[in-house]
């Protein structure tokens, strides 16, 4: 397989791996033509950004074993939605973004500044 690049042009960084996370569950943001919401932007989650995603209909915070998801807390990293992190910036009340870690797919949908001004 290819190497995916970041949002920074260099070869894409994990994101986590405990919890495991990305489309792939393989630790990082990759994507494909099948990831129809890009889940590109590795993220430190919020309770205010996880609440937020609960808003839109997707709960993070709930386990789901049957998926072995763990559920999500403030602090963890986790591979979201462009668009959910894209609408959350908007409101003011998107997460911090781990830059190497997010994938160039991103940039379809959020600008490079919006992710700088929040990365860690």
């Amino acid at each position: 397989m290819l190497p995916s690049f970041n949002v920074l042009g260099e070869e894409l960084q994990q994101c986590s791996i405990d919890p495991l996370t990305g489309w792939f569950r393989d630790g990082c943001c990759n994507t494909d033509r099948n990831d129809r919401s890009l889940h590109t932007v590795c993220c430190i989650v919020s309770k205010e950004f996880l609440e937020f995603a609960l808003s839109r209909g997707n709960n993070l915070i709930t386990p789901a074993p049957q998926f072995n998801f763990p559920g999500l807390k403030p602090g963890d990293r986790w591979c979201v939605c462009a668009q959910t992190w894209q609408d959350a910036y908007e409101l003011g009340i998107a997460c911090p973004v781990v830059l190497e870690s997010t994938h160039e797919e991103t940039l379809q949908i959020v600008s490079i500044s919006s992710l700088k001004e929040l990365a860690q």
